[in-house]
């Protein structure tokens, strides 16, 4: 086993760069970028281009996901944008398989000690709970039937408020000016969409400032 590898799951958000650099922290990491919809999100991917700059990773992957049914997908890396509402995290835990499936087929190949991605669901019981059993399935299965026991499946993202998430990314120095959260296609970040007030709620609650924001005044 490579002990010094980890595969990272990364979509140019601000939950992919915390757990990067956190996974960078202990391992060399093996970025991929899961495009769910080619194409269709290019400041999520110029973003995730950004964060492969700064990582300088072992090795980097865009692979293309097929994602079943036409309905709007969420982000697989927060499924939670507001902990305060309850939802049925079913649908978003399915948009998961086929990636996680990635993942694990890539940490066979290295022979990586890890696989890192930013789920995130927030403190809520209910949804907490099957989203931790769901993360238990997928790291026996992992370690069991697919014969990689001694890979683990980190999530340490998954019980944090947003807010929270800031905090421990700057304390693992996370890029945060390479990360997109805006839901518009636009050169700049409107402010006004919902991913762009979910993200400055989240660095006021932790009482920092946005480094995206700072980056665009200079």
């Amino acid at each position: 086993m490579a002990k010094d590898l980890a595969i990272v799951l990364n979509n140019g958000s601000i939950n992919s760069a915390v757990v990067t650099a956190m996974a960078s922290q202990r391992y060399r990491p093996v970025m991929i970028f899961a495009d769910t919809a080619p194409g269709a999100s290019g400041r999520m991917r110029a973003a995730y281009d950004q964060q492969v700059a700064h990582f300088k990773p072992y090795r980097e992957y865009s692979v293309p996901i097929a994602q079943a049914g036409s309905g709007p997908t969420q982000s697989s890396a927060s499924i939670a944008a507001d902990p305060r509402l309850s939802a049925n995290i079913s649908p978003q835990l399915l948009e998961l398989l086929p990636i996680l499936a990635v993942a694990v087929k890539s940490a066979a190949h290295h022979q990586a000690a890890a696989v890192y991605f930013g789920l995130r669901v927030g403190p809520g019981t209910d949804e907490l709970a099957q989203a931790a059993e769901f993360c238990q399935i997928w790291s026996e299965m992992i370690q069991l039937p697919c014969g990689l026991g001694e890979t683990e499946l980190m999530t340490p993202l998954l019980e944090l408020e947003p807010w929270q998430v800031v905090d421990v990314g700057f304390q693992v120095s996370a890029p945060f000016e390479r990360t997109w959260s805006c839901l518009e296609e636009t050169s700049e970040a409107c402010w006004t969409c919902r991913g762009c007030r979910s993200r400055e709620a989240a660095f006021q609650q932790a009482g920092k400032p946005d480094p995206l924001r700072v980056a665009r005044k200079i």
